[in-house]
């Protein structure tokens, strides 16, 4: 049974002082709670404070971001193997907003996938549509075609180390978000573009989740959907009391 993983994405938000705050406040609510893997994903300039106050706890970290190179001149970038000193267990990668606003490209994202695994970090893959693809039907062919460039040339025995994260663009930070049987069909188009590769026990063994304005009080709806493994959640996981009833989506 695949176990569900709640992951908290903080975006630009947070600064060093700010994020031990929030990390502190959470850890300190879910005590010993152990049904949801949890994964904090702060800024760069708090992943070595964050690290350093869930030492030893079951709690996980993530970066937003990596380059694919593991050393170089490519001023402002970070590369994996200076995320994995840190003490990353994830990286997001491809969130819209990386492929709107910074150009990244399928291909750029399978790059960045196959170094995260090189150096012993699981990717969280981010995939979805935007308002006007949906609108036009444009829905499952888009997030099929996003998730086999993201796995091209990954090995299959790395694949069970990947999460994919269904994120429909229309409802990231708009308020407006996905319901659980749409979510969960097409993160059953994800899983089946997955099988198609690498066979139905690795497709079984993947976690997918859904992001997109997930709230405390939609969380359960996603989550009772036999597909969905967890969510990748935004502006709720800010706040730490609604980032902690997301998690305990079933108290």
């Amino acid at each position: 049974m695949r176990k569900p993983i709640i992951a908290g994405n903080w975006k630009m938000y947070k600064t060093v002082s700010e994020a031990e705050e929030l990390v502190k406040a959470v850890v300190a609510k879910l005590g010993d709670y152990d049904e949801v893997e949890v994964v904090f994903c702060p800024p760069f300039t708090a992943l070595a404070a964050v690290k350093q106050l869930i030492k030893g706890t079951r709690f996980g970290l993530g970066a937003q971001n990596l380059y694919w190179k593991n050393e170089g001149a490519y001023t402002g970038e970070i590369s994996p193997l200076m995320l994995k000193e840190i003490g990353c267990d994830y990286c997001v990668i491809g969130h819209s907003e990386r492929r709107q606003y910074f150009g990244e490209t399928d291909a750029d994202v399978n790059q960045k996938v196959k170094a995260a695994l090189d150096a012993g970090i699981k990717p969280i893959i981010c995939v979805g549509e935007s308002l006007e693809q949906r609108e036009s039907g444009q829905t499952e062919s888009l997030v099929r075609m996003q998730t086999e460039k993201a796995l091209e040339g990954v090995e299959p025995s790395l694949v069970p180390q990947i999460v994919i994260a269904y994120e429909p663009i229309w409802a990231i930070g708009t308020g407006k978000s996905s319901d659980g049987p749409d979510a969960n069909r097409v993160i059953g188009w994800i899983r089946d573009t997955v099988r198609a590769r690498y066979g139905h026990e690795t497709a079984q063994a993947m976690r997918i989740q859904y992001g997109g304005s997930v709230k405390p009080d939609n969380i359960k709806e996603f989550m009772d959907q036999p597909e969905i493994d967890g969510a990748l959640v935004g502006g709720a996981s800010l706040d730490p009391e609604s980032f902690v009833k997301i998690v305990r989506y079933n108290q």
